[in-house]
């Protein structure tokens, strides 16, 4: 299968495939956070202590590392029609998910919850892949939709548990198993790849020094890993952080999910913002840029911890914007910057390592709020994320090869 050429038609039809893959997309990502969105309601539930409650959200990032490097080894893409893989990934998802509804002890909860990361490892990348076969031109945009996708599905959960605070917790669990049954009958029914398929990208574990070697692929893996020290630590415990924060300016928890949903939520706003500037003014510009304001408001949530009220919501939105907002232009900048030869290796170092960052992050923020004996500062130590990940792309764009990302922006 050829590499498409810089310069092609645009493909007939790619605005609608990109709507019928986001729409799918959305829906099935709604299982992510199904858990992290009931945190306080399964710790009563289940008398689940804070560190347990972490592994809600690690067992899902745990499992999709797992399954995105069990899939590339295998090749999977390459095998199975990507409909029908993200179809078949995303009836495991809503199986996984609604297993919560009879689990039978925290362990069983917990193993639910690695199902379902691994079984959304094989809908998050192959749907990159797959929309990456309808756009030549405009495909930082294309990226930046279905991260956005991704983004508002995550988001979800808060809404309707913010929604539905009269009800059980389980119809958070069902309602997120509905709408991933519905992405996989829109992947099976609706999905197909482009006109412009990529060919083979494997993973190949011979090549993993080749990759590191690569200076300006090195650096754009760096920093990748700086925002995703931020990005999953922020999401999984800012519910929990609001309620807290809220709580003490006088709020519900109801307005704490909708502070959740709408932070996470506007990320998606975010991701577009990212694809258009990304194409426009360059993925390290872009990617540096995101990255320094997101790391000013970890650096600042803590000082309205306590309020305003107002104060507290704006700088949580703006760093819903930036914190996720420049996600897809490192997966670009890889695919930009790899020899031909190992982009698939690259790009599954960059996912693995960097989902793998988020498990520690996770696991980090709680432990420090025991150890202080309060959640008001903890999110002072993810700005060391964007820290890193701004200075490294900074280095990349003064890098000679950086030319020959975005065609030439930078």
């Amino acid at each position: 299968m050829a590499m498409p050429i810089e310069g092609e038609a645009p493909a007939r039809g790619r605005w609608r495939a990109l709507l019928i893959l986001c729409t799918a997309v959305v829906a099935a990502l709604t299982t992510w956070f199904s858990a992290t969105a009931i945190t306080p309601e399964l710790a009563r539930a289940f008398d689940l202590s804070p560190s347990m409650l972490a592994w809600l959200t690690n067992g899902v990032q745990l499992g999709f590392v797992a399954g995105a490097i069990g899939a590339s080894l295998v090749n999977l893409p390459d095998i199975v029609r990507l409909n029908r893989l993200m179809g078949a990934a995303a009836l495991v998802a809503a199986a996984a998910n609604a297993a919560m509804l009879i689990a039978p002890s925290p362990l069983a909860l917990i193993l639910a919850r690695i199902v379902t990361g691994a079984a959304l490892a094989a809908v998050y990348p192959p749907a990159m892949k797959l929309v990456a076969t309808w756009f030549v031109s405009g495909r930082g945009f294309a990226l930046g939709a279905i991260i956005s996708a991704i983004t508002l599905g995550s988001a979800l959960p808060h809404l309707v548990r913010a929604l539905s605070t009269a009800l059980e917790w389980h119809v958070v669990v069902a309602s997120t198993s509905g709408a991933a049954l519905l992405a996989a009958l829109i992947f099976f029914l609706f999905a197909r790849e482009g006109p412009y398929p990529f060919g083979r990208a494997v993973f190949d574990p011979r090549q993993i020094g080749a990759v590191f070697r690569d200076r300006p692929l090195r650096l754009a893996i760096f920093g990748y890993l700086g925002h995703m020290w931020e990005l999953y630590g922020a999401w999984a415990w800012l519910l929990v952080y609001a309620r807290v924060a809220l709580a003490a300016q006088g709020e519900d928890a109801a307005a704490a999910s909708f502070l959740t949903f709408a932070m996470i939520g506007a990320g998606a706003v975010g991701c577009l913002l990212g694809g258009v500037l990304s194409d426009r003014i360059g993925r390290t510009a872009t990617t540096a840029g995101m990255m320094i304001v997101s790391g000013l408001c970890a650096l600042s949530i803590g000082f309205a911890f306590t309020g305003p009220v107002w104060l507290f919501v704006a700088i949580a939105l703006v760093w819903g914007v930036t914190i996720v907002g420049d996600s897809a232009q490192f997966s670009a900048a890889v695919t930009e910057l790899a020899d031909r030869r190992y982009v698939g290796t690259a790009l599954s170092i960059q996912v693995g390592l960097g989902f793998a960052l988020t498990v520690f992050t996770i696991w980090l923020l709680p432990e420090i709020a025991i150890r202080f004996g309060s959640w008001q500062w903890v999110f002072l130590i993810l700005a060391i994320g964007p820290a890193f990940g701004a200075y490294s792309m900074l280095r990349l764009r003064r890098d000679p090869d950086s030319l020959r990302l975005a065609g030439g922006l930078r």
